[in-house]
């Protein structure tokens, strides 16, 4: 571990001696050099941290607005409606068994980046030849895929579980790679790009007069949050031109021919454990 750096880069460890151990770069810096910089380093270190602190505050009160969306339509009666196309695709593309459970991998397939919030839909493409593109605009796919997820599991096929980054207790996208199978969140932000195998308008399973009666508050809702979301990413952007300038600032006098030196070193004692 090392004990030093920009954040996030430093990680503490939780049994030192025993499991981690540190890995201390700090003789690499040209402290002398760095000093005449000093006032320089803190001010960028300063607006970074500035900017993330705004970033984590949108970013999360846009998380909350999409909860609250998809609190007000998520009715008993929308949830048995999905539960009973969850059953019907369960039926038609997982009645396949196989010997013994299935595992499940966690990924993060979307984020929320400097550059905006996106999808790697080329990683669904390359292990799915079957797209299920599940319309859904008001975070009601969740419980669609997750009986499919269980009924998958059960069934012996491997999945790759991707959470919503902006509600990570919630699923996004369900890939099942041996059965070249994958079931997609599509929003009007962030779109499937191609034509899918089989698409779901989830928004159309709302209630309809909960929807009607609620129109107003749901337009307002979505246009906050995703004026939310923007000013976070904004200032995501506005963050790394920060760290940027500041790593700017540090490159200049850092040995990192010593740091590669020290990074081999320690990847030779690392895999020497993996062979024991």
């Amino acid at each position: 571990m090392c004990p030093f750096g920009t954040t996030p880069h430093v990680v503490e460890p939780q049994c030192p001696g025993a499991v981690e151990r540190y890995v201390d770069l700090s003789g690499f810096y040209d402290r002398a050099g760095l000093q005449p910089l000093k006032s320089d380093i803190l001010a960028a270190t300063a607006e970074y941290q500035g900017h993330y602190k705004r970033v984590y505050r949108c970013l999360g009160a846009a998380g909350e607005l999409r909860r609250d969306m998809t609190e007000l339509l998520d009715t008993e009666e929308v949830r048995l409606r999905l539960a009973k196309r969850a059953a019907g695709i369960i039926g038609r593309e997982l009645k396949s068994p196989h010997q013994g459970e299935g595992h499940a991998r966690q990924r993060f397939l979307s984020a929320v980046t400097h550059r905006g919030a996106f999808t790697l839909w080329n990683t669904v493409e390359a292990q799915a030849e079957r797209v299920y593109e599940l319309a859904d605009n008001y975070g009601l796919a969740h419980h669609l895929l997750t009986p499919i997820l269980t009924a998958g599991l059960a069934a012996g096929h491997d999945a790759v579980a991707c959470p919503d980054p902006m509600a990570p207790d919630r699923l996004a996208h369900v890939i099942f790679p041996g059965l070249s199978l994958a079931f997609i969140t599509s929003t009007q932000e962030d779109p499937w790009p191609h034509r899918a195998y089989r698409r779901l308008r989830l928004d159309a399973m709302a209630d309809g007069d909960v929807f009607r009666l609620n129109r107003p508050r749901l337009r307002f809702t979505r246009r906050v949050a995703s004026a939310l979301l923007e000013e976070g990413i904004a200032g995501l952007s506005q963050a790394k031109a920060a760290h940027d300038r500041l790593e700017a600032l540090y490159n200049p006098y850092v040995d990192f021919d010593r740091v590669a030196e020290l990074a081999d070193q320690t990847a030779d004692q690392v895999l020497a454990l993996t062979d024991e």
